[in-house]
């Protein structure tokens, strides 16, 4: 892994930028804030493009990744949005993408080491995703990289791309927000709280200490809040057309999570079989510790906080906007961006919120990639006015022939 400043070229492996001491939002500081990151494509000094990965994900948004530990959807993630001809294309744009503080691929978080050499583990200082947005402005710095042409994120990405137009509202000149919201709603934080408990109740987390090869890893607890995610993820519809209520078999279950004795007269059905396959590869990719701080980042995000309303926290923004939502989507609904959107037009952003009919859930935005595709490419080309592009405040834009991309009516959100 290289370290130090990448000059601009194609593709970049992930490098490391030493960004010096950062003071978090709590407060507390490190004296050396690493960050990895991969760049793509060429940087002509007004085509940067970056993009905010979701809870899990690393600077690897597209390409290849070849660090042992990056694997899964770690790995080139969006390489169906980002790339050479794609929606956000590399042969005209900058790609940055940046892997987050707290984090486990490459960036300082509770895995990384202190400087008395040790992993940091609970001792890391709390993460916001203010913090987030700091860092990767710093980072910009470092890569010479004044005013964005776009910040692009996803899921809780997409919280992070909400938030540099509030703390730099000068330095984007367009953000798109996936799948995402100004907050998160009670029910998602409850959920957040129990997969928390899931890791810190096992015995194996041993209060953040599990670093070192004499110590096991709260693997089970960290399946488990994997799979409480994965659920979130999915819609009811895509849970019913993927599994039914089909057995997997009596005789399938594995070792990491026992069942009681009653259990094998019962089916092992195919719902369990996959939520359990999920908890297992994600623990082998992911640290515990890590899970805990993202997830209490984005459980703590509110575009409001210390302003009136989202409307008086976007006040500064003198930028455009793309709302991507997906009808399928529960985590984050459609209902939710429309406020968000509501908040942009209170303050005269210009703003589009695209509505996407998707039965997938909140994965949609990762696995649909021919519906946020041409809205994200024509947005961040031609801001609202993209082709592809529509609107649920006008009912007279059609994008193409593809119903996919009809208007949503505005009568929707005041069932």
């Amino acid at each position: 892994m290289s370290r130090g400043r990448t000059s601009p070229g194609r593709q970049s492996d992930s490098a490391t930028a030493d960004l010096g001491e950062f003071r978090f939002e709590s407060g507390e500081s490190i004296p050396n804030l690493q960050i990895a990151y991969a760049t793509f494509g060429e940087f002509t000094g007004d085509n940067a493009v970056l993009v905010c990965h979701a809870l899990t994900g690393s600077q690897h948004v597209a390409g290849y990744g070849t660090e042992s530990s990056v694997s899964g959807q770690a790995r080139a993630w969006w390489s169906d949005i980002v790339g050479p001809g794609k929606a956000i294309d590399t042969n005209e744009y900058y790609v940055v993408c940046a892997n987050v503080p707290g984090s486990c691929y490459g960036s300082s978080g509770p895995a990384s080491d202190s400087p008395d050499g040790d992993p940091w583990g609970t001792d890391f200082p709390p993460v916001t995703i203010g913090d987030w947005t700091q860092a990767q402005r710093r980072l910009c710095d470092h890569l010479g990289i004044g005013r964005l042409h776009a910040v692009v994120g996803g899921s809780v990405g997409g919280m992070n791309a909400l938030d540099w137009a509030v703390q730099y509202p000068d330095d984007v000149t367009r953000i798109v927000v996936v799948a995402s919201a100004a907050r998160l709603d009670p029910q998602c934080l409850g959920l957040d709280a129990i997969a928390r408990r899931a890791i810190t109740t096992d015995p194996d987390w041993n209060g953040g200490d599990y670093y070192g090869d004499d110590k096991p890893s709260p693997d089970a607890g960290l399946g488990l809040a994997r799979q409480i995610g994965h659920v979130m993820y999915l819609s009811k519809d895509s849970m019913d057309h993927k599994f039914g209520r089909r057995a997997a078999g009596r005789g399938g279950r594995g070792d990491t999570y026992p069942a009681d004795p009653a259990a094998m007269f019962f089916p092992y059905r195919e719902v369990e079989s996959y939520l359990d396959y999920q908890g297992e590869k994600f623990a082998q990719r992911f640290d515990a510790n890590s899970y805990l701080y993202l997830t209490r980042a984005m459980d703590d995000y509110d575009l409001s906080e210390g302003y009136e309303s989202d409307s008086a926290a976007l006040a500064a923004f003198e930028g455009e906007a793309l709302l991507l939502s997906f009808t399928g989507d529960w985590h984050f609904t459609t209902e939710q961006a429309e406020s968000l959107a509501s908040a942009c037009r209170r303050v005269d952003i210009p703003v589009s919120h695209h509505v996407v009919e998707s039965d997938h859930g909140h994965d949609a935005f990762l696995v649909e990639p021919e519906k946020v595709g041409p809205p994200v490419s024509d947005f961040v080309a031609d801001g609202p006015s993209g082709r592809a592009v529509t609107d649920t405040a006008s009912d007279n834009h059609v994008a193409d022939e593809d119903t996919s991309f009809a208007p949503v009516h505005s009568s929707l959100f005041s069932r």
